[in-house]
């Protein structure tokens, strides 16, 4: 991964000024006005009953812009820059696939609230949101880790690592002094359980049902440090673990019971990403290589490779029966596997803008959510083979997408100077029982 923050984005009031102050687009009388800048810019919630009616889910005003939603989505296309390591691999990429059919309707616009300000600390690492149910997410937001519910729209601070940050526990190992100022690039949350990984190689764990912090470590004092991705899951042994991968081509495995180190993998290159198969005996490891690995989950041996991608990966996912997994490149690329012929990828799917920088199955197995780095979160149905997806089409660069544990909901998280929110989709049901009545 690349050891560089935020690069420079494309935000959508300053593209909207410029395209309002052009002669091809700006009113008659030249520069917008304070009351024009002030109506472009206001904190405004969508609800679905707006969207119905109109609303743009995101609350820009379109028809004070005098440039159409549609002019502006092709500009984006042209000129967003999709960030390489190898050079011309989304181009390659380009000329070789085509997208998947679209049409599939699973995820229904609900709600979006612009109280909610994801932030993104590192352009690459985008899995700064999780939803523990379909009422309650957790996301970065500058240095704070933020809770928001969607029932009650309370916004709540869970932790601040602008300050000091210390555990209130004693654990063997664990750094009693703490840190100051953590940069958090990664995160991970589920159930009651909190991760949060930092830019010098912290990790941070807190319960979420006690106060204070639990646990601190530094992994390694190494410079090139940034913890690029955590999971937590369901053990072998019966308890609870989490995996973090690092910069420092490392992955290490952590029980949350008594946060001891129990695996420590080397790999010869930096690890963006990793994930447990279901069965809890084969991870996936994706870094700064063409290829991706299975290794053993016990020893960290290499059981088999995958072959195909064309630049180096950020997001990997294991699909509930074991046997799929999923791996997102920045060649443009979500490609699916089965690990009984690993010869050919079961997909290859292309994107629209950019990389494929986060990967999330249903817990049903039904659908395989793909998040790009801006505008696009694509839906694809397993049982039709990944040839059918739902686009799901915003504006902003993407800190995170999360299901809710039920599959009820899906939230993505978007990160504007203008127009950051949270974006809430709703799974769509067909009752048939009710419709026989009508």
């Amino acid at each position: 991964m690349s050891y560089q923050q935020v690069e420079d984005f494309y935000y959508m009031a300053e593209d909207f000024v410029d395209d309002m102050d052009e002669d091809n687009y700006g009113r008659a009388g030249g520069d917008m006005d304070a009351d024009d800048y002030d109506l472009l810019t206001k904190v405004t919630d969508t609800s679905s009953a707006q969207a119905r009616k109109g609303k743009d889910i995101q609350g820009i005003p379109w028809e004070r812009l005098n440039i159409t939603r549609e002019k502006y989505r092709l500009t984006r296309l042209e000129q967003y820059k999709n960030y390489e390591n190898i050079p011309s691999s989304g181009e390659a990429v380009d000329k070789k696939y085509k997208q998947m059919e679209k049409g599939g309707n699973y995820y229904e616009f609900f709600h979006n609230t612009r109280l909610v300000k994801p932030t993104i600390l590192h352009f690459q690492l985008r899995n700064l949101v999780w939803a523990t149910s379909k009422h309650d997410v957790y996301l970065m937001s500058n240095y704070s880790i933020m809770h928001w519910s969607s029932l009650s729209c309370n916004l709540s601070e869970i932790l601040n690592f602008a300050g000091h940050v210390a555990p209130t526990e004693k654990h063997p190992g664990s750094l009693l002094e703490g840190f100051t100022q953590t940069q958090i690039s990664t995160l991970a949350v589920k159930d009651n359980f909190m991760v949060a990984g930092g830019f010098q190689g912290e990790l941070t764990f807190k319960h979420l049902d006690r106060k204070g912090v639990t646990f601190c470590t530094r992994t390694t004092y190494e410079d090139n440090a940034i913890t690029n991705a955590i999971e937590i899951f369901d053990s072998l042994r019966g308890g609870i673990n989490f995996i973090a991968s690092n910069n420092e081509c490392s992955v290490r495995e952590y029980d949350i019971e008594r946060f001891q180190l129990l695996n420590h993998f080397r790999f010869p290159w930096p690890v963006n990403h990793t994930s447990v198969s279901p069965d809890r005996r084969l991870i996936t490891v994706v870094g700064d290589h063409l290829d991706g690995l299975l290794v053993d989950s016990q020893n960290g041996k290499t059981v088999a490779s995958v072959v195909g991608h064309l630049d180096y990966s950020f997001a990997s996912a294991w699909h509930p029966d074991g046997r799929i997994f999923a791996t997102g490149n920045q060649d443009k690329t979500c490609r699916v596997w089965d690990i009984r012929y690993l010869s050919t990828p079961v997909a290859s799917l292309k994107g629209n803008l950019g990389a494929v920088r986060s990967i999330r199955f249903s817990s049903d197995g039904q659908f395989m959510v793909v998040a790009e780095p801006a505008d696009f979160v694509h839906v694809y149905s397993t049982r039709a083979d990944y040839q059918k997806r739902q686009e799901i089409d915003f504006f902003g660069e993407i800190s995170g997408v999360s299901l809710s544990p039920d599959d009820e909901s899906l939230y993505i998280g978007i990160w504007d100077r203008t127009y950051a929110s949270l974006l809430q989709y709703n799974k769509r049901h067909t009752y048939a029982y009710i419709d026989s009545y009508l």
